[in-house]
């Protein structure tokens, strides 16, 4: 009896359920050595040995690709670490929440002591963002209403508020009253934000007073990754060994911040007279960046800044609290001449 003779399967080929490994395993390479601005679909796909069409069967597009290089090889090393990563950011809060306390008294005696007054002058004390820390505080305003006040007593002619801080931006639309009419925050990522910024100053040994003026005199720009820190540093790396001057990584950087700056606030109708608040607004970088995609993308609005601008949260809080001070006194049948102000 003649068995049915069976034909060879080429070694060569490829089993369907694997590609989606091997294309990830690429990307992973060439997001690594050309970072993910620079990385095109189509080297990705040669890498994996698929056509761009293939490519396209498993993934939507470079974002997509993206994602699931985070969730194959980032994610796992982070449960692996989830133990450790944990105790030691129980430790650092425990630190953190001791040391800020201490800052708070310490720097309250110096600003008394500088002021000529005793702690017993003081009839209100308003705190606002982490102020939740301030144990003799009075009473305690959002960030948001501060920023915005503040914004508005500096520059009475802004319309919008962009406060950029450490971890986060928020875009707010105001009225003359600087009454918040709408708002938007991005997102949990820090490649926006002002820690970002000081994490690539480290990696690129300048001082952040020096992150500015470098930026003003850069002459061709590099855009990093805005969709995550992890990615955009990657980009900062590979711009370095490739002999990209500080300048234009600098400038780069400010440009992708700024257009996604303005993304925010063009969501919130706000394209008019923009104050920049926060930690950055002493960027002269920053705002020229945020000048220049305005222009670029035929966005009516000026960039708005004070020298007193990184202080306008605080400052509103002082001007909240002074609100409520005399409305708590009113209510209590005093003139503000009874109290201490």
């Amino acid at each position: 009896m003649n068995t049915p003779e069976k034909k060879p399967q080429p070694r060569w080929a490829r089993r369907k359920d694997a590609r989606p490994e091997e294309i990830i395993a690429a990307a992973l390479d060439l997001f690594v050595e050309r970072g993910f601005a620079s990385t095109r679909l189509d080297d990705v796909a040669a890498r994996a040995g698929v056509s761009k069409g293939t490519l396209y069967l498993y993934f939507e597009n470079k974002e997509d690709l993206f994602k699931a290089v985070v969730r194959g090889n980032m994610l796992p090393v982070l449960q692996h670490g989830e133990d450790l990563v944990d105790t030691l950011a129980l430790r650092a809060d425990r630190i953190r929440r001791r040391d800020l306390r201490k800052v708070i008294q310490e720097g309250y005696a110096a600003a008394l002591q500088d002021a000529g007054l005793a702690a017993e002058d003081v009839a209100y004390m308003a705190s606002t963002g982490e102020g939740e820390l301030v144990e003799f505080r009075r009473g305690h305003f959002y960030g948001m209403t501060t920023h915005a006040r503040g914004a508005s007593f500096l520059m009475p002619e802004a319309r919008a508020v962009l406060d950029v801080g450490a971890l986060h931006a928020r875009a707010m639309r105001i009225d003359e009253r600087s009454r918040v009419l709408g708002y938007r925050m991005t997102s949990q990522c820090a490649s926006g934000s002002g820690q970002f910024l000081e994490n690539v100053a480290r990696y690129l040994g300048i001082a952040l007073q020096e992150i500015g003026p470098l930026s003003c005199r850069a002459s061709s720009p590099q855009l990093v990754s805005s969709i995550c820190a992890v990615l955009a540093e990657t980009d900062v790396i590979n711009m370095v060994s490739r002999g990209i001057s500080t300048a234009d990584i600098l400038k780069g950087i400010h440009l992708s911040m700024a257009g996604r700056y303005l993304k925010l606030l063009r969501s919130i109708g706000a394209e008019q007279a923009v104050a920049l608040t926060g930690g950055l607004a002493a960027d002269a970088g920053l705002v020229q960046a945020l000048e220049e995609q305005a222009k670029k993308e035929g966005v009516e609005m000026r960039v708005l800044t004070h020298p007193y601008s990184i202080f306008a949260g605080a400052l509103g809080a002082a001007l909240w609290g002074g609100f409520r001070h005399r409305v708590l006194a009113r209510r209590a049948g005093q003139t503000l001449s009874d109290r201490p102000v």
